[in-house]
């Protein structure tokens, strides 16, 4: 999740550009990086824990357009739209679903694989997705990133992952032609016009589906400030669409060669002591096999039956 380093950081990368600067390296560039609650992680929904207290989600000024302009850029590690030149008096907002705070939307960003691998970064029991959509906020009670950045609840990040469709998902269609201007680390446009977040989203209706735990930043300095939500239903690209951000994106240089952005993703991290949360409407399941002292009633009552059939 790429956001303002904290200074001081050196050259990290993905294994797809280095392995010398990839995530296995990331600790010896913050310390932060190896720590006891790092993210991403794979959400075992046989162990997560029920939370009914996690409820719907409120998502404020995300069915609107905002005036202003947003800016799509090539960070060198991700394709990442910057929210916040939009005008203040049209906050996009996330409250309610177990936050305990406000948090105002600063950015959305992208994870992906190549032509033949997924590049999600969060899994769910062990399986990885083609892509996923960061859209990162601040909680509204510190005033700047680095501020909330020191602070256990400073930020919530939303992710939502996504799946392969027969047809283009239109609504990333302004998304997938800019990809064009920001080829380059360091490129970027803004756009002429902004749209409603909920857009480029599953329906409203669906997004009450999600999981939840407290994690880190996913790229350096992996601060340990993140409240996750990861929501259950995906979100349908093409396959052309995911095409374009694997061919068209390059990395900031790490050498002398300039490499196609792909496989910008962190492997999922040790989930520790750390507890998963499931929504009230989330899907949990049991791989589990039934308790000894309901196995053998149960194959008694079985056994019986068969035997007092018609013969």
């Amino acid at each position: 999740m790429p956001l303002p380093a904290s200074g001081g950081d050196g050259t990290w990368c993905y294994d797809s550009q280095d392995p010398k600067c990839g995530p296995l390296h990331w600790k010896d560039i913050s310390a932060s990086c190896g720590g006891q609650n790092q993210s991403p992680i794979n959400i075992d929904r046989r162990k997560a824990q029920r939370d009914r207290s996690l409820d719907e989600i409120l998502f404020e000024g995300y069915d609107q357009a905002p005036p202003g302009r947003w800016r799509l850029m090539n960070d060198g590690h991700s394709v990442v739209m910057k929210l916040d030149g939009a005008s203040a008096a049209e906050q996009i907002n996330i409250t309610k679903g177990g936050l305990q705070d406000t948090y105002r939307a600063l950015q959305f960003h992208f994870h992906w694989g190549d032509l033949h691998r997924n590049g999600s970064e969060h899994t769910i029991d062990g399986h990885q997705y083609p892509m996923e959509l960061h859209l990162v906020h601040m909680n509204t009670k510190y005033k700047t990133v680095n501020e909330a950045k020191g602070h256990p609840n400073g930020l919530a990040v939303l992710s939502f992952l996504f799946k392969i469709s027969d047809a283009d998902n239109t609504n990333y269609n302004t998304i997938v032609t800019g990809l064009r201007n920001v080829t380059h680390a360091e490129d970027y446009v803004d756009l002429a016009s902004t749209f409603s977040l909920s857009n480029l989203l599953p329906s409203m209706a669906l997004l009450s589906k999600y999981y939840r735990y407290m994690g880190s930043l996913t790229t350096p300095n992996c601060e340990e400030v993140v409240q996750w939500t990861v929501f259950e239903e995906k979100i349908p690209i093409s396959k052309s669409q995911m095409n374009e951000f694997v061919n068209t994106i390059y990395f900031k240089n790490v050498g002398m060669t300039s490499l196609k952005m792909t496989n910008n993703f962190r492997p999922p991290q040790p989930l520790h002591s750390r507890k998963v949360y499931a929504s009230k409407d989330a899907t949990i399941s049991c791989g589990c096999p039934l308790p000894v002292n309901l196995l053998f009633p149960l194959l008694l009552a079985i056994l019986v039956g068969q035997s007092s059939g018609p013969s």
